[in-house]
């Protein structure tokens, strides 16, 4: 699909839609769990989707509402699946189901598209060999075969996501025996805060040393059936608060709860800082200040998925900015630093690479030809980037933009982008 994207202005009212790290761990809390699981208002995207069908496809029985899933657990034993899980793009969807699929004492492979087939599992992998899961891989990538039981121990996990130890933690609670998990360093420490949110809401019990890198987690726990609502995602709230900084009459964001532990709420800061006026009330308002945003220096190693649209930012802002501190970027969906740098340079961004990020001097952006490379946040990043460049901007790959947010070109239609779809 191409996005067409003219010079536009907006105003009015947008929804946030449900979080996906929030869905993606309830869907595999679910899954593991005895009895009926309740997931109210969870994201119905391509990344979230996948993951519900896996958890079908491993036993979990799956009633869906308009406003909530119900999910009948295996109480962690699983169905043979018969044939390898496709997590389709799904990264979070992969890396959360791989643990605990290791519980089982048959073999579950695991594949997915081109992009997924790219993501680095060696780390995770590794640590689940540790802990007594016999791995079939090609260059700890998929697709891939892991066969369990796992008996617990002492691993050590790579920290440069934090999916990996997100990963271990839904499922070492449930082996027979206790586990002692380390790390060396750890990236995006945020989304393990949301990790522990769960663990906390289902009375699962673990140590953990305040830098994270030590955890000591008991076995022979379990999971009960649950409620739980799933709150709006950050991570998308980014791209209508950026489009609203730069090219908004006033727009209103909703259904946010900045008492939510995302670290991505924390983008709503580095815009405030860079001048955009922000208002918090019963819902959150933005429009652009007096004056262009300011460049400065973003650390972004807690919000990873905020660089390619801190980027578009910074290129449109006055002086520079400095996106440093998020190596881990590069191993995403694609190198975002690599991609954002080459596609906002067809626009006439002036940005220079770093190892672990960004140096962008904002300026003015000219519409031009790019691609998302597949990449969702890329997608939508470029889409904003369009919004505020002189002339029109075609996007190759737009549909990307479905795996957090399927209507995220009908809703910024509705407040004023000029949008047009071509198939």
């Amino acid at each position: 699909m191409r996005l067409h994207v003219l010079p536009s202005r907006l105003s009015g009212s947008i929804a946030v839609t449900g979080s996906k790290s929030h869905t993606i761990r309830g869907i595999t809390a679910a899954l593991i769990a005895t009895g009926r699981s309740t997931l109210v208002a969870p994201l119905e995207s391509a990344d979230t989707r996948s993951t519900l069908e896996a958890a079908r496809q491993l036993g979990a029985r799956v009633t869906e509402f308009p406003d909530r899933w119900e999910i009948v657990g295996t109480g962690g034993r699983f169905s043979d699946p018969g044939v390898a899980l496709d997590l389709g793009n799904s990264g979070t969807g992969l890396r959360m189901l791989t643990s605990v699929c290791a519980m089982q004492n048959f073999p579950i492979s695991f594949d997915g598209d081109e992009s997924l087939r790219t993501r680095l599992m060696s780390g995770l992998l590794g640590a689940l060999h540790d802990l007594g899961a016999l791995v079939n891989s090609t260059g700890g990538k998929c697709p891939f075969t892991i066969c369990g039981p796992l008996h617990g121990g002492k691993t050590r996990v790579d920290g440069t996501t934090s999916q990996f130890l997100t990963s271990l933690l839904f499922a070492l609670p449930n082996v027979s025996g206790d586990s002692v998990i380390d790390l060396d360093f750890l990236h995006e420490k945020p989304y393990i805060d949301i990790t522990l949110s769960w663990l906390d809401s289902l009375g699962i019990r673990y140590g953990k040393q305040e830098d994270m890198l030590h955890w000591e987690i008991p076995g022979g726990q379990h999971i009960s059936g649950f409620k739980r609502v799933i709150p709006a995602d950050f991570s998308t709230a980014a791209f209508p608060l950026a489009a609203a900084a730069l090219v908004g009459d006033g727009v209103e964001i909703r259904n946010l709860d900045f008492s939510d532990v995302q670290g991505d709420k924390r983008v709503f800061e580095f815009f405030a800082e860079m001048g955009a006026d922000i208002k918090r009330g019963r819902e959150l308002f933005v429009k652009p200040a007096d004056r262009p945003l300011t460049g400065r220096e973003i650390d972004l190693n807690a919000t990873p998925d905020a660089l390619p649209v801190m980027a578009v930012a910074a290129a449109l802002a006055e002086g520079e900015t400095r996106l440093v501190n998020v190596p881990q970027a590069r191993v995403k969906e694609t190198d975002r630093i690599a991609v954002m740098h080459r596609e906002l340079g067809k626009m006439g961004a002036e940005i220079e690479e770093l190892p672990d990020g960004m140096i962008i001097r904002g300026g003015v952006l000219h519409g031009a030809g790019v691609d998302s490379h597949g990449d969702h946040r890329v997608a939508m990043a470029l889409a904003v980037a369009g919004l505020a460049a002189i002339g029109e901007t075609v996007i190759e790959r737009a549909e990307a933009a479905s795996v957090t947010y399927p209507n995220f070109v009908r809703d910024f239609q509705a407040i004023g982008a000029k949008f047009t779809v071509e198939q």
